[in-house]
């Protein structure tokens, strides 16, 4: 057992506390939140930091299968130039992808990621995720715009599917995005949505995606309705009317990846209008083609820089509780309460008197 406080707790469960303590058994369940007041005592067997601690992270939109391809894609191409370039460079050996979705793996759980929603188009990252201490969502993705490749994307989607499933993990077939599916294979796809399904789609990433796609909240309403959750990754360039729309189905989630939109367009998404919309909002990094890093605290220091109106509280639900609802996993992890094992990372060095992150701050885990 270990009892564990700093200047103030994030729960995410309430406001954060002020030198509160937690306490956690062997395994990393939390046993116990004691709100202190800020009247924390030294004793014996507790453990003080000075910055915060948070639950640990959630990224809710990353493609570990491209982790070879760091550095390998110039900056500020554009999204076409940027899903070609992809296209042309995905095929290193299954060695090599093996290898850097381990290490990429690593460097995320290091930076505090305990769960995560991860997109692949093949199996070569499946070991990976069976053994990882981080909690793996798995989006089987599907794309294609020549009809004539329908039933083989999708057999070739199902045969992943099953071999997912035959790993005890969490999957789902998912589209890639609007602009990137035909009419028959996006029917193909919607029969293996049910009402309990979590699925993701690319969304509203660029203005290029506008003009090779009509009817984006139409489809993301169909969408939705089929499914438990649906989560937006990217809206870069997503208007207020747009995202009102799409909030409005009630179980939208609004995934954001500053670092990637940066790296491929130099554009931020309008953190502060889609909080002004809806308090669905989740945060991911996306992969290590689009950005340097997998951190997810740089990401949300990002989105701090661009909104500074919004309480760091609510900045870190974002990449706490907000994700781990989105992906379904909250009854056991993205807030510090009894019962739960979302891990616990302290973050320093922090302002404490404005309570923002600095461009300095950095993760360690705890637990």
């Amino acid at each position: 057992m270990r009892r564990i406080s700093a200047q103030y707790l994030f729960t995410q469960a309430g406001k954060p506390l002020k030198r509160g303590v937690v306490t956690v058994a062997d395994d990393g369940t939390v046993t116990n939140v004691e709100d202190t007041g800020g009247d924390f005592r030294e004793s014996a067997g507790t453990e003080f930091y000075s910055g915060i601690i948070i639950p640990g992270l959630v990224n809710c939109h990353s493609h570990l299968e491209l982790s070879h391809m760091r550095g390998l894609i110039p900056p500020g191409a554009g999204l076409n130039e940027f899903v070609a370039s992809v296209r042309d460079r995905r095929g290193a050996s299954p060695e090599t992808v093996i290898k850097e979705a381990a290490r990429a793996d690593r460097e995320m759980y290091e930076e505090g990621v305990t769960a995560c929603g991860d997109i692949s188009n093949n199996a070569l990252t499946i070991n990976i995720k069976r053994e990882s201490a981080i909690r793996y969502h798995t989006f089987a993705e599907v794309f294609g715009l020549d009809p004539a490749v329908s039933d083989t994307r999708m057999s070739e989607a199902l045969k992943l599917v099953a071999e997912t499933e035959a790993a005890q993990l969490p999957v789902q077939i998912t589209p890639h995005a609007l602009y990137s599916v035909s009419g028959p294979l996006s029917k193909m796809i919607v029969k293996h949505i049910h009402p309990g399904s979590v699925i993701s789609l690319h969304f509203l990433e660029s203005d290029d995606e506008r003009k090779m796609t009509r009817r984006h909240t139409e489809a993301v309403m169909e969408l939705s309705g089929l499914a438990s959750h649906l989560i937006l990754v990217h809206n870069t360039v997503i208007t207020r009317e747009e995202a009102v729309t799409a909030a409005s189905a009630g179980n939208t989630w609004f995934c954001l990846c500053p670092s990637s939109n940066m790296y491929i367009s130099g554009k931020m998404p309008p953190a502060a209008m889609l909080r002004e919309v809806t308090d669905r909002i989740v945060a991911g990094t996306d992969s290590l083609a689009s950005s340097g890093h997998l951190s997810m605290i740089t990401e949300l220091r990002l989105l701090q820089e661009a909104a500074p109106g919004i309480p760091l509280e609510e900045i870190i639900a974002w990449g706490t509780i907000n994700g781990a609802r989105a992906l379904k996993m909250d009854s056991i992890l993205g807030s510090i309460e009894p019962g739960k094992r979302p891990g616990l990372l302290l973050v320093e060095p922090v302002d404490l008197v404005n309570m923002r992150l600095l461009p300095e701050s950095r993760v360690r885990r705890l637990l």
